[in-house]
């Protein structure tokens, strides 16, 4: 235990492994599970019901494991779990499961910058980044490898596919399909993620046929249910099912693309100048 610093108070009840670094001020609480080689820089906090794997770094006041900040909070809420080779930057916070038997889950090798907060009952995948001062809410779910820009909210109970890229200061209120961009200033899909795709491994085959998946998905014009049938039929592949499945699963509905289909029925997007030239039209005829 010489890696611990001694103005740190760990409880003796924490499972702190042979060889993880905790610094000044460092707190831990019981039951808390710190795995091998974890580095913990000092004034941070890990609380009851974290579990942690291996080579984990927590920066300067990070705090794992908070209470959830919900007015439905049980006196014996859930766990917090997290994986292996992930980083929390400076002042990350990580809230613990909502009930007795719920629990938030972090995977691997993922980055939380400066001031990011994943709330009760999140779930994270692996190799994800979630950049300075995002804010997921409670019951959110990010896929594999996807990419959050800064300021980023998301709305309890959304899903963030995998390996999007969300742009700075969006406001996440749907689900946003895996593979695709989210413009943070309109709030919608402006195309696929070609710069995470190809960094994630997918060829050049494989990324044809996610631009023809797109097509359909979103300037196909057709209607919900159409859509999903077409991704089925027309791509057998796992990358068109993975698309079909996301979009099938969602309760709260999906992100749409900023360019509206020129076969569509409905116009989704209505200027307000040509709203109000429209009503001044039709008072006129009337």
């Amino acid at each position: 235990m010489s890696n611990i610093h001694p103005s740190s108070c760990i409880s003796p009840k924490a499972h702190v492994a042979s060889d993880a670094e905790i610094g000044p001020f460092c707190v831990v609480e019981a039951e808390a599970v710190i795995g091998e080689g974890t580095v913990i820089e000092s004034h941070a906090v890990v609380r009851f019901g974290t579990r942690m794997g291996r080579e984990n770094y927590l920066a300067e006041g990070v705090v794992l494991g908070g209470l959830p900040q919900h007015k439905q909070q049980s006196a014996q809420s859930g766990q917090l779990i997290i994986g292996d080779r992930n980083t929390f930057r400076e002042n990350v916070t990580v809230h613990r499961g909502l009930g007795k038997d719920d629990r938030t889950e972090i995977g691997d090798d993922n980055l939380l910058m400066v001031n990011a907060h994943v709330a009760h009952d999140c779930l994270l995948g692996n190799h994800t980044i979630i950049a300075n001062n995002v804010m997921l809410a409670g019951h959110v779910t990010v896929g594999n490898s996807a990419y959050l820009s800064g300021a980023v909210g998301v709305h309890q109970f959304c899903r963030v596919g995998a390996f999007t890229m969300v742009g700075g200061q969006a406001r996440i209120t749907k689900d946003v399909p895996p593979y695709v961009t989210v413009d943070g200033d309109s709030n919608l899909i402006v195309g696929l993620n070609l710069v995470g795709l190809r960094r994630g491994g997918f060829d050049r085959a494989q990324i044809q046929e996610l631009k023809a998946i797109y097509r359909v998905a979103f300037r196909s014009g057709l209607s919900w249910d159409d859509v999903i049938e077409s991704l089925r039929k027309q791509f057998p592949t796992s990358l068109g099912q993975d698309m079909a499945d996301f979009m099938e699963a969602t309760k709260r509905g999906c992100v749409q693309e900023r360019r509206v289909p020129k076969q569509a029925t409905i116009r989704l997007h209505l200027p307000e100048s040509k709203s109000a030239d429209e009503k001044q039209q039709k008072r006129a005829s009337a």
